[in-house]
């Protein structure tokens, strides 16, 4: 564990113990905080609920949209068509607002298909979400900007634009470099965005989110809100302890427009879809 991480978590875990997991941190809560994330803003990346959508996907929607997610962002067809998932978005009050698509169909012939997919399903974004490890170096993630470049001039004279989605190992440094600045330094802003990954850019120790979307504005137009337990491992929102109320007091300078939850483990992915729906829909920061 890097020393960056480890002050982090050390924070995080003192304020845990003095709040208590599993409420909403005092921090969250306090006289002065006003702000809300707007319930058009509150989302569910579909990753997390892969496992029922793989035997009932419509079903899945509709109790989504019970809870009061009023987005997705799409992750896995399960054997459904773009349009297959629009029609049954459609008898919901959900919409999509971005897909996952990996890098080698964003940087080869499969982009236009792609492009027009996320057209059909009613998105704005297209997201890759990780990159071959083959790229995990300065010159792998210079050559990844320049791809992402070409791709987001494609994604932008469709209507629609480029993001990227971290990992841990995307905030390494390596030969003196960080990877993840790379990326931000050598995309066009115009361009390609970025889908902010708040587990992993702080299990990666990078720079906390509002000090990103301060120093990087309008770049980050969609977060994953995944949190961290006391032992590092993936928690509902609310329940661990990364302090989500201080990552947000920026957000707005950061160009957040939708904040959507992930749990890439949930033991009962409704149960988890609630509390963490119903912690976001009570955070004021």
């Amino acid at each position: 564990m890097n020393s960056t991480r480890r002050a982090f978590l050390g924070t995080a875990l003192g304020a845990a113990a003095v709040t208590g997991l599993g409420t909403v941190p005092a921090s969250a809560t306090g006289s002065g905080r006003c702000r809300r994330i707007p319930p058009s803003g509150i989302g569910m990346h579909l990753y997390t609920m892969r496992t029922p959508l793989a035997t009932d996907f419509r079903g899945t929607l509709e109790r989504l949209a019970e809870i009061g997610y009023a987005t997705v962002g799409v992750s896995g067809r399960h054997g459904n068509s773009a349009a297959d998932i629009r029609r049954m978005l459609d008898g919901t009050r959900l919409k999509a607002v971005l897909e996952h698509v990996g890098y080698d169909i964003v940087r080869g012939t499969g982009l236009p298909q792609a492009l027009e997919d996320i057209h059909t399903l009613g998105g704005k974004w297209i997201v890759v979400p990780s990159l071959p490890g083959s790229l995990h170096s300065p010159a792998g993630y210079r050559e990844v900007a320049r791809e992402f470049n070409k791709a987001g001039l494609a994604a932008r004279e469709s209507g629609l634009k480029l993001l990227y989605h971290n990992h841990g190992t995307d905030h390494q440094v390596v030969d003196g470099v960080s990877l993840y600045d790379i990326l931000l330094a050598e995309t066009d802003p115009e361009l390609v965005g970025f889908e902010l990954d708040l587990y992993w850019a702080a299990n990666g120790g990078a720079s906390a989110p509002g000090e990103l979307f301060v120093r990087h504005p309008r770049r980050f137009p969609a977060l994953h809100v995944k949190d961290m337990a006391p032992d590092g491992d993936f928690a509902d929102v609310g329940s661990g302890v990364l302090d989500f109320a201080a990552m947000f007091d920026t957000a707005r300078q950061g160009g957040v427009k939708q904040w959507l939850v992930e749990h890439d483990s949930p033991a009962d992915p409704f149960a988890s879809a609630l509390a963490s729906y119903t912690y976001l829909s009570r955070l004021r920061y």
